[in-house]
């Protein structure tokens, strides 16, 4: 039983941790995926970035990474909340088997 509660607990907080990626998430993901990679370009170039094709690219791919990578966090820590909290729901039930448990004994 406890284990069945504590992995519901984790599929409702990683649906919840998307549902929160896609509300407040993407942009975020956006903004620093190409920022960083532009900031990443200028330090290997070693001054100003050109617009060409392949910095325009790279950049997509940048923040593709970006975007990502905040769903990944989204949902990885939505799943680790929903987790305790599965854990916190199920403990007294847990104490109370095991004190009739011992009773029995």
């Amino acid at each position: 039983m406890k284990n069945e509660t504590v992995k519901a607990g984790m599929k409702i907080g990683a649906t919840i941790g998307g549902l929160v990626f896609l509300v407040l998430g993407i942009v975020p993901g956006f903004y620093f995926g190409s920022y960083g990679t532009l900031i990443l370009l200028q330090k290997l170039s070693g001054g100003a970035v050109e617009p060409t094709l392949i910095v325009r690219a790279v950049i997509v791919m940048g923040i593709a990474v970006g975007i990502a990578c905040a769903a990944a966090v989204s949902i990885v820590v939505g799943g680790l909340l929903g987790t305790a909290m599965g854990f916190v729901v199920s403990a007294p039930s847990a104490l109370r088997e095991k004190k009739e448990a011992a009773v029995k004994a």
